[in-house]
């Protein structure tokens, strides 16, 4: 009962935030989150100790310099937050002009070649502003959702990203045929945007991410692999008030061996291009979770 009672109260903690952030200051909900992650930082609880663990193996740092960057990580984290409730609220013509993107053209370019685009990303800076900046700038595009609890939290996520403009598929529980239909866009000449760091599933890809061994979801890759898509690395983070986004080159598809060995070979390219990004950015790196399988 515990746990469901916590449940419930998460799932309405979110749905005031939706109702009431848009509503107050800015000014004043951030100072309220910073004020938040501060709290919760200095509970060293067991996320905050994962967080830093994480970091740690990114970054080398120690001691107090890894407790800094840990602050930094969950203000970052909280900010994230902040920004969901406000997204809604944005025009979309301010979300395109305050993304600051390097790198763009590899999406534009390869769409107007009539190719499907699979942008690949971490869990790092503010994803969500990155997908509304995506439709802002007129490309619409399918993602997965986890399978978040309770289920009202779950549809609630649902209805937020569907009313920025993005086609959301169930990661489980859905008609079984997400990858299909994910499939079926990128051959269209879709856009397709997939999480790529951790894996939710018990279907990973084993890969070497800073030196250790992880799984990571075979989707991006595979839908490379078998629908001729362009797989691009897409890393959003915070540029001060506003945001940041890089997209690299396209992750080649090797033209010899097996489906099998085609896609473990694109994932860990995938994952080398991710750790550059996160190293440079390690604070906006929102990995709270268990990674490598020798945590």
């Amino acid at each position: 009962m515990s746990v469901s009672m916590a449940d419930r109260a998460v799932a309405a903690g979110f749905t005031a935030g939706w109702k009431l952030v848009p509503l107050l200051p800015h000014k004043l909900t951030g100072r309220g989150f910073d004020l938040a992650a501060d709290r919760v930082w200095r509970g060293r609880g067991p996320s905050v100790r994962r967080l830093e663990a994480n970091l740690q193996r990114v970054t080398g740092l120690e001691g107090e310099q890894l407790r800094e960057l840990s602050r930094r990580g969950m203000r970052s984290y909280f900010r994230y937050f902040h920004e969901v409730f406000r997204l809604p609220k944005m025009r979309s013509d301010e979300i395109v002009r305050r993304t600051h993107v390097t790198g763009g053209h590899h999406i534009f370019d390869t769409l107007d070649s009539g190719r499907g685009v699979v942008l690949a990303l971490p869990h790092i800076g503010n994803w969500d502003q990155a997908g509304a900046w995506l439709i802002g700038s007129g490309h619409r595009f399918t993602t997965v959702a986890e399978r978040l609890k309770p289920e009202s939290l779950y549809r609630r996520y649902t209805a937020f990203r569907e009313g920025l403009g993005m086609e959301v598929l169930p990661l489980t529980g859905g008609d079984g045929h997400t990858i299909g239909t994910l499939a079926s866009r990128a051959r269209r000449g879709g856009v397709v945007c997939l999480p790529a760091e951790r894996d939710l599933t018990k279907n990973g890809i084993e890969v070497q991410f800073f030196g250790h061994t992880t799984k990571v979801p075979a989707g991006p890759a595979l839908l490379a692999v078998q629908t001729g898509a362009a797989l691009l690395p897409a890393l959003p983070y915070f540029h001060g008030d506003d945001w940041g986004l890089i997209i690299d080159p396209e992750i080649p598809v090797p033209e010899e061996g097996t489906r099998q060995e085609k896609v473990a070979l694109v994932a860990q390219r995938l994952v080398e291009v991710f750790e550059k990004g996160i190293a440079d950015h390690p604070e906006d790196w929102h990995m709270l979770q268990r990674l490598w399988t020798d945590q």
